[in-house]
């Protein structure tokens, strides 16, 4: 009997173990990591949701005429360059089912099939999510979709007995659905990981009910036969967290939006102390702790620079993350708008810097060890072979092997003879380059490398803000700049051959490891040395010849310039100007304007690819408000700008530049009310409201929190004081100009935050008569840093210490402000306040 026993249960736990590693089906050990079936290895992967089968994206290419099939060839080359091999996507269910679960055959099905399959052709496997929920209309209406979900909606999907029925019947056929691209049934795909039942199910009700929701949702899926692990996301509701330990699921996916999402505008400030923990409350519970995990969604939303995602990485691998997709890359064909998730941003050609980063981010989840600690900021922003810099916009990796950097970078690789792939964007110690694409060296044999370089892309505004088809953020041009390899594998001269096709520029060779290049892919072949590779020659994932990129859309020239706002009399001002233009502007400068009538002109200077610098002079900034125009030569005429202009010498308010020069004993106002407030980072108010004032029109803005709980806001304020830096030395104290709300006292917490993310505050009782409410800055104390804005999942924490102790206030490096207002201790009230102006002293 006891044998029998024995048997059994060996038949019962070993088994499926048996048949994953026969079949190399991916398995959960009992420390809850996966392992692949055939050779137990952890399972890592890195890549990015898509979306072009479906919706909206689907529905633009249709509208642009773009065949759906092509740009999803387009991007998923791409995918390959950046070093993905994950891709994860919530199926629209509602344009694949019927309101009774019956898989529809229709486009949308068959372009899912068509992605899956180019997807295996790059090496990229896959996590599938059968269930969205979503109707198909974002950002647009809701069409009349056939599915279940559009008859049910969320809420009643996860309770309505037809309902479930219908998912669990649609779960069933999605998983048999035979892919006609690759003759496999999804259940059967050896590229697909595990399946996530559902996308961000938000349940109510008892813990005991999601279990049995969940496992009936498995029961569908077990009688296909399917051995993949099934995951559920466990990161809303985690007040009913048992309910997903208890049920029969392998794993738990987690999203993370440490800025939040749709600021609406982009925003600024060191934002690394936002992502140095992925804090899991529930992470010491035994059942969670033999879950594997995976991130199904991640962004830093609502921010444009590069330093980030590779932190990001870091904590999720620190929390035991396995997988990871970014959320979501954007389709090449209509990145230009950024119009399906306005509040996130990425593509290669049009965010080179951004995708980057995330390249750079695959290689942390695919080399740091599951659960590695690094410690806490500012330690851990450098960690293994991984750096990132807020204050250079950075993040890099350096390996004998790689280079990969998303910025200028003063880096020295440790041997530049052993490297293998170089990637970036801008200058480096092995590539200089003035061109804003990114670029891709890879090592082929001994003295011969492929080059890819990618055309500019330029930002025109702000691309987080509120976007449309017909409206252009960004534009792409093909300009020819030069570059430098210093590789010792290639010499100082070497021969630059093209491989893409249309690539008309001849074969050339360098000159002290300097040449011209335009975009496109080129085989650069050290003298002496002739390759076995040619065009059409496979190299991993990718053939030689192979380039994606958008034709050149810059029809005219942009003057981009944001106009220091004050600038301290007595002294010079650099005046910062892109001049985004076919080719090199023949002459430009800026003309500083006088109430004469008169002008003075001074020379933009070509800096490096499309940035421009004039220096103003003392002299030549009088009066309190000096004006300007900026004016470049194209084709033997002038153009002035701001556009409008008509006259050169026209020297009102609409029609120039301007800046405020005020003495160096002024007052640094470092937030206004009434200019400012739509960038402070808070959570929303309904009740908040700005209001006009009667003294001297000045407006305040209204902050009455509606629950009794510390309630804080943020604004960066670097560039507005850009201009009076060199005065802050002087100033004693920090200055709140406004009341309290409710005729009773506030206590509220005015803190400094520097670029290095340290942060020093003082409490101020605010009353409610109008007036000035200081705070010496020598009493300045170090306190929390808040997150902000609220991240999701909401369960991570609200307050940070990112202040090390031998840290000493800077008032140099000061540039954000953090306001928080606190509940009366003995009432735990909160009365609000209406702020005007912060200004420093």
């Amino acid at each position: 009997m006891k044998l029998f026993e024995t048997f059994l249960l060996f038949f019962l736990f070993a088994g499926p173990i048996a048949f994953s590693q026969k079949s190399n089906d991916v398995y959960v050990d009992k420390d809850g990591v996966m392992r692949w079936g055939a050779s137990n290895k952890e399972v890592q992967g890195f890549g990015a949701n898509y979306t072009v089968p479906f919706a909206y994206a689907y529905r633009v290419a249709k509208q642009l005429n773009v065949n759906p099939e092509k740009a999803i060839d387009d991007d998923v080359y791409h995918f390959s360059r950046l070093g993905f091999d994950l891709y994860r996507v919530h199926v629209w269910d509602t344009e694949i089912s019927d309101t009774l679960g019956n898989l529809l055959e229709n486009e949308h099905l068959k372009s899912l099939d068509y992605a899956l399959k180019k997807m295996k052709e790059r090496g990229i496997k896959f996590v599938l999510t059968p269930i969205a929920y979503w109707g198909n209309g974002w950002p647009e209406k809701d069409e009349k979709t056939p599915g279940f979900s559009r008859k049910y909606g969320k809420a009643a999907c996860l309770t309505n007995p037809d309902a479930i029925k219908a998912q669990q019947n649609y779960l069933f056929q999605f998983l048999n659905h035979v892919n006609p691209y690759t003759g496999v049934a999804y259940k059967n795909e050896p590229d697909l990981i595990a399946f996530e039942i559902s996308n961000e199910p938000q349940h109510g009700r008892k813990a005991s009910e999601v279990t049995a929701f969940i496992n009936g949702m498995v029961t569908s899926m077990r009688k296909t036969g399917c051995k993949k692990p099934v995951f559920y996301n466990i990161s809303h509701s985690i007040h009913l967290a048992q309910g997903y330990f208890d049920a029969d699921i392998q794993g738990g996916t987690f999203q993370w939006y440490p800025t939040g999402l749709q600021s609406k505008h982009e925003i600024m400030g060191n934002l690394l102390p936002n992502v140095d923990d992925y804090n899991i409350p529930f992470a010491a519970n035994p059942k969670f702790q033999k879950m594997a995990k995976i991130v199904y969604e991640f962004d830093a939303a609502d921010v444009g620079r590069s330093y980030i995602y590779p932190a990001m990485a870091r904590s999720f691998r620190t929390a035991g993350m396995q997988l990871a997709t970014h959320f979501a890359y954007d389709p090449t064909f209509f990145a230009y708008a950024n119009t399906e998730y306005d509040t996130h941003y990425m593509n290669l050609v049009y965010t080179p810097q951004k995708a980057l980063s995330l390249k750079i981010a695959s290689e942390v989840f695919h080399n740091v060890p599951l659960y590695k600690d690094f410690g806490k900021f500012p330690a851990d922003t450098s960690f293994s072979d991984f750096r990132v810099s807020y204050g250079e916009d950075l993040a890099e990796l350096v390996t004998k092997e790689k280079f990969i950097y998303t910025n200028n970078t003063a880096t020295i690789p440790p041997n530049a003879g052993s490297l293998e792939h170089i990637s970036g964007f801008g200058n480096s110690a092995i590539v200089k380059y003035e061109g804003t694409g990114a670029y891709f060296l890879d090592k082929l044999e001994s003295g011969v490398w492929r080059l890819e370089v990618l055309p500019d892309g330029i930002w025109l505004e702000d691309p987080f803000g509120f976007n449309s088809l017909d409206k252009t953020l960004a534009v792409i041009n093909w300009r020819k700049w030069p570059m430098s390899v210093q590789l010792p594998d290639l010499g100082n001269d070497f021969e630059i051959k093209p491989l893409n096709a249309g690539n008309t520029n001849p074969p050339s060779k360098s000159s002290n490891n300097t040449f011209d290049i335009t975009p496109g892919t080129y085989m650069l072949i050290k003298k002496g040395v002739s390759s076995k590779f040619n065009a059409d020659s496979k190299w991993k994932n990718i053939t030689l010849n192979e380039f994606v990129a958008p034709s050149t859309t810059l029809k005219k020239t942009y003057v981009l310039h944001k106009p220091i706002q004050e600038v301290s009399a007595g002294q010079s001002v650099d005046i910062k100007v892109q001049i985004v233009s076919l080719k090199q502007t023949e002459a430009a400068l800026v003309r500083v304007l006088s109430k004469e009538g008169q002008s003075a002109d001074f020379k933009l200077t070509h800096e490096s690819g499309y940035h421009y610098l004039a220096k103003i002079p003392v002299n030549a900034l009088n009066g309190e408000v000096v004006k300007y125009h900026i004016i470049i030569e194209e084709n033997g005429a002038e153009k002035h700008y701001p556009e409008q202009i008509t006259n050169a010498t026209e020297s009102d308010d609409e029609t120039t530049f301007q800046m405020r020069v005020l003495p160096k004993s002024a007052l640094v106002t470092i937030f206004n009310a009434g200019t400012d407030h739509e960038q402070l980072l808070r959570p929303y108010l309904k009740t908040s409201q700005l209001t006009s004032t009667s003294d001297n029109g000045t407006s305040v803005l209204n902050i009455s929190p509606e629950k009794p709980e510390d309630y804080a806001m943020r604004y960066n304020f670097k560039d507005k004081i850009a201009g009076r830096t060199g005065d802050l030395l002087s100033k004693k104290k920090l200055v709140f100009y406004g009341h309290s709300l409710n005729q009773k006292s506030c206590a509220v917490e005015l803190a400094l935050i520097g670029k290095d993310g340290s942060v020093f505050g003082a409490t101020v009782n605010i009353e409610a008569k109008n007036g000035a409410y200081s705070v010496l800055l020598d009493d300045l104390k170090k306190v929390d840093f808040v997150s902000l804005p609220r991240p999701y999942p909401g369960f991570l924490p609200y307050a940070l210490a990112t202040t090390p102790d031998s840290s000493v206030f800077d008032l140099s490096s000061i540039e954000t402000l953090q306001i928080s207002i606190m509940p009366a201790q003995e009432t735990k009230s909160i009365a609000g306040i209406a702020i005007g102006f912060v200004t420093l002293e």
